[in-house]
């Protein structure tokens, strides 16, 4: 079954829209040929840095980063909280006592602590993060405004494309985020949405499966009409003058339905017992496992949701008794598997949000939005590991020295990912545009 859209809420009421999910040979149905139909459609430029992959840990909602990674141990109660640090593999950078696993890695860690933005509701803030684009809301429209930009994962499908058979970006993701999508750019670059859980006994990607209900031989007959049409176009467009041709985009679709590497990168039953419980038995932990699946596979960029971070009540026992301990154990076996497998040396683990939370403990022992503080941790190609960059004051309400944009924020996502972010793109209403507009990459976190 198709499906385009998926209605869920936030702390907000405000709707939020999910993507693309290919669902039961809809490849047949136009959705995943224009997929693929927009890679041809993209004259890229010689890239001078090897491909490299993305994992994008997003924690849904907003982490709160005096409790997670920028402790103020000396701040007053109501600022620092209830949570007392612990030493970790970076000297003189102690993290939460409920982080105990990513406490060894953080030497594999650069803490990002410079980015600061405006947008102080999860709509904007989004946009902001998954952007780069920091664009004033308008409210006579759109959250974000006429404009909603492409998301980075998007960007990376249209510069990198596909791989391996594998579509170039993929969301693992229960609700789906907002702003985690194409925008102007069309439909064509949304991620391909996993919505199932992988810890379910019966995990299955409709994607790169035929349904039961339709069989091999009906679909090989839809195929062979298909190829008929195909033939029939090709005439026509000799004759008038025309390029298009869905054949080879089709031929990549069913490449992908019917790929053993495709089918086989999903079927996540083939891990060790070991290592499945290495990332934690629930939702959060089979994607992360997933996504180190994928990108071995092909996939360029992966998203992988981790929800329930709007803390606004009760933030320090939803930190300790469930959200810290599930990030803890997916991240840091990914980081371990990856390094393992020599692939950390050319993937990039982002772990981010749209914001922090306040520094300030409210009524409710929760804390609220909170943009002008954030920690964001990369890893992996091209970071200055175990490394800090940039420092809040000591409540952890503002950056102290000089501060970085959200367009810096994805320069430097872009030169990690040997992207020309310089180039232009044409707006739905053909104004050119920038990739990004601006920023500037920073060049203290930075080995490239």
């Amino acid at each position: 079954m198709l499906e385009f859209t998926r209605i869920s809420q936030n702390c907000e009421g405000r709707s939020r829209r999910t993507f693309l999910q290919v669902g039961g040979l809809s490849l047949f149905g136009l959705s995943l040929p224009k997929i693929l139909a927009a890679e041809q459609a993209t004259n890229r430029k010689a890239r001078s840095t090897p491909v490299q992959n993305c994992i994008l840990l997003w924690t849904d909602g907003g982490l709160a980063n005096m409790d997670t990674l920028d402790l103020k141990p000396d701040a007053p109660i109501e600022y620092r909280g209830e949570f007392r640090g612990i030493e970790s593999s970076l000297p003189g950078a102690p993290v939460c006592e409920h982080l105990p696993l990513m406490a060894r890695q953080m030497h594999r860690v650069c803490q990002l602590r410079t980015i600061e933005h405006s947008g102080s509701q999860h709509a904007e803030a989004s946009h902001f993060m998954l952007t780069g684009y920091p664009q004033i809301p308008d409210v006579n429209a759109a959250p974000v405004g006429s404009t909603v930009y492409p998301s980075i994962g998007s960007v990376v499908a249209r510069e990198l494309s596909w791989r391996h058979a594998m579509p170039p970006y993929v969301q693992i993701s229960g609700g789906g985020i907002q702003y985690s999508g194409a925008g102007y750019l069309g439909s064509a670059w949304n991620p391909l949405l996993v919505r199932s859980d992988p810890n379910a006994a019966d995990f299955a990607v409709e994607d790169v499966s035929i349904p039961a209900a339709i069989g091999p031989q009906r679909m090989d007959r839809r195929r062979r009409m298909l190829d008929r049409l195909d033939a029939w176009q090709r005439e026509a467009d000799r004759s008038s003058g025309g390029v298009f041709d869905r054949a080879q985009f089709y031929q990549q679709a069913y490449d992908l339905i019917t790929s053993p590497g495709a089918k086989k990168a999903f079927q996540i039953e083939d891990e060790s017992a070991a290592v499945r419980e290495s990332y934690g038995r629930n939702r959060e932990g089979q994607a992360t496992l997933l996504a180190r699946r994928l990108v071995e596979a092909g996939v360029r960029f992966v998203t992988v949701q981790f929800s329930g971070y709007d803390t606004h009540d009760n933030n320090f026992g939803r930190l300790k008794n469930q959200l810290l301990p599930t990030l803890d154990r997916a991240w840091s076996a990914l980081l371990n598997d990856l390094g393992d497998r020599g692939l950390l040396e050319n993937t990039l683990v982002v772990c981010a949000s749209e914001f922090g939370r306040t520094p300030k403990v409210n009524g409710a022992a929760g804390r609220d939005h909170y943009p002008l503080c954030n920690v964001i941790s990369f890893s992996g190609a091209g970071v200055k590991t175990g490394s800090i960059t940039g420092q809040t004051d000591a409540r952890c309400e503002r950056v102290v020295g000089r501060s970085n944009t959200t367009l810096d924020y994805a320069a430097t996502m872009f030169r990690l990912l040997g992207i020309d972010d310089t180039q232009e793109y044409t707006s739905d209403d053909g104004r050119p545009i920038q990739i990004n507009n601006g920023g500037v990459a920073i060049e203290e976190m930075l080995t490239v």
